[in-house]
């Protein structure tokens, strides 16, 4: 068996176009793909947040891969987002995002049930690497409290690296705690801690992170890119804080692809899946208002 290289660097998650009939719309979903490569983004996150993953069906996600993969795209440039609220779905497609040859799955913790104990957490990882039961997987686990509504703590990830050394391979932390994400450097120093705060890149490296996979690299590769950079500009650093705070400003799945649907001129790109909603017309003109009071007009192509 060939060994999986640990994830470093600029990942995106990426976003997802959809069509009329609100299904995965693969031509532009691999255009956009390719943008981003050529653009210096060394892969991409399929159907993780940014991408409204929980909110496809398990068919429409394995679709989405395939599609991806039929169109050129490599599988080591892809690591599927497989996390369910049921853990037969999440098997499902870790299973079969291993067969199509991507052994490295972004996985959420189980999301319906809230105030799950460590040990709950534990359970449910080792009951999915047990049950996928093949030596090439590569484990991610995506620590992101504020939407799942289950923290993956330090110690959980320190067991669950002991119990199944390099099968799990790192975390995705986009708590935006860099408290978190300096215990975890500190607990599991040998896997690929990748950051989700883009204003904190700076920080994570030098601390030792790996890199990030995040969703502004849908809009300003090259700007997240230079914080991931051994010196970084003070001025590169605040303007992505800026350049977050905008867009948080508003349901930010539904901004960032407004922000999508202006820089291609395809208005197509502001379509989300319910129940999210696209923003409106006084919440599209204000957020493009506050970006060009803000200087980001032209880095937008707006």
């Amino acid at each position: 068996m060939s060994e999986t290289a640990p994830l470093s660097g600029l990942w995106c998650a990426t976003l997802t176009p959809l069509g009329q009939d609100l299904r995965v719309d693969q031509a532009r979903l691999a255009t956009h793909v390719q943008g981003l490569f050529a653009e210096g983004v060394a892969g991409i996150v399929l159907f993780g947040t940014m991408g409204e993953g929980p909110s496809f069906p398990v068919e429409e996600r394995v679709g989405g891969l395939e599609g991806l993969l039929a169109s050129g795209i490599s599988t080591d440039r892809i690591v599927p987002a497989t996390g369910c609220a049921a853990l037969a779905d999440t098997l499902a497609l870790t299973r079969h995002a291993l067969q199509m040859g991507c052994p490295r799955c972004l996985i959420l913790p189980p999301f319906f049930w809230k105030d799950l104990s460590d040990e709950a957490v534990f359970r449910y990882y080792a009951t999915l690497i047990d049950r996928v039961n093949d030596e090439r997987l590569r484990v991610y686990l995506y620590h992101i409290p504020q939407l799942s509504a289950v923290p993956i703590r330090p110690d959980v990830v320190a067991r669950l690296a002991a119990a199944y050394p390099g099968i799990v391979a790192g975390v995705k932390d986009s708590s935006g705690d860099f408290e978190h994400t300096a215990a975890l450097l500190k607990c599991v120093p040998q896997l690929s801690i990748m950051g989700g705060c883009e204003p904190q890149l700076p920080q994570l490296r030098r601390a030792g992170g790996a890199g990030t996979i995040c969703g502004v690299a849908n809009l300003l590769p090259g700007a997240v890119a230079a914080l991931l950079k051994p010196e970084v500009s003070p001025d590169d650093q605040s303007r992505i804080q800026s350049f977050v705070e905008i867009v948080f400003r508003y349901p930010f799945v539904s901004s960032v692809k407004a922000i999508r649907a202006a820089q291609t001129n395809d208005d197509g790109w502001s379509e989300v899946l319910p129940p999210l909603l696209p923003l409106n017309q006084a919440e599209r003109e204000s957020l493009f208002a506050a970006l060009h009071r803000a200087g980001f007009a032209s880095a937008l192509s707006i």
